[in-house]
């Protein structure tokens, strides 16, 4: 990517910000409170995504990683009285599927899903993601059973382009990964569909 994205993306409830080493206590905190949510789905979740000095060292090579043009972290923050609240969650926008390809990855605290705060996010991301330079598509990647989160690029107009087999690392995993993409034609007519909503 030539461009690097914004670093704070206002939603409305919440805020989209990239997250820095200060959050690493944040961070992790969410993860810890969130294992048994995460677990069945994200391979990482664990003590050592839980220890504060194992997210301080990762969020310091994603800030190398972020000014190279290669991965976009933020953390979703909720929002209000001009000050950023708890972590919701975390979304990444990364460049390691290709050239002219991003790919949005996320994932959210317990009780911060059913609300739309990723459907919100990923559709920013989205939108980010379509205004880079070069950018022929952007791709969402989830367990053919992890239904909510499929449920997100559905919504969003994203199209299954196809299902991947793939080793299933998490406990709920199937091996059956879905792959979701979205050109930007496709979404600059799904943006024109549905202007007005919400």
């Amino acid at each position: 990517m030539r461009a690097l994205p914004p670093e704070r993306l206002e939603l409305g409830e919440t805020v989209l910000r990239r997250l820095i080493v200060a959050d690493a206590a944040s961070v992790a905190r969410a993860v810890a409170d969130n294992l048994e949510h995460l677990r069945p789905w994200m391979p990482w979740a664990g003590a050592e995504s839980a220890d504060e000095r194992f997210q301080r060292r990762r969020l310091a090579e994603a800030e190398t990683q972020w000014h190279r043009g290669a991965d976009f972290g933020y953390g979703l923050f909720a929002s209000g009285e001009g000050a950023e609240g708890r972590l919701l969650g975390a979304f990444g926008l990364t460049a390691r599927r290709g050239p002219k390809t991003l790919e949005i990855g996320y994932w959210l605290c317990a009780d911060a899903t059913g609300k739309g705060f990723a459907s919100r996010a990923v559709e920013a991301l989205t939108d980010v993601a379509i205004a880079q330079p070069g950018i022929d598509r952007v791709l969402v990647y989830c367990d053919e059973a992890n239904h909510a989160s499929s449920a997100i690029p559905r919504r969003l107009g994203y199209r299954l382009d196809r299902v991947v087999a793939v080793p299933a690392e998490a406990t709920a995993e199937t091996g059956r990964q879905l792959e979701f993409v979205v050109s930007p034609d496709e979404w600059r007519a799904h943006r024109r569909a549905n202007a007005g909503e919400g």
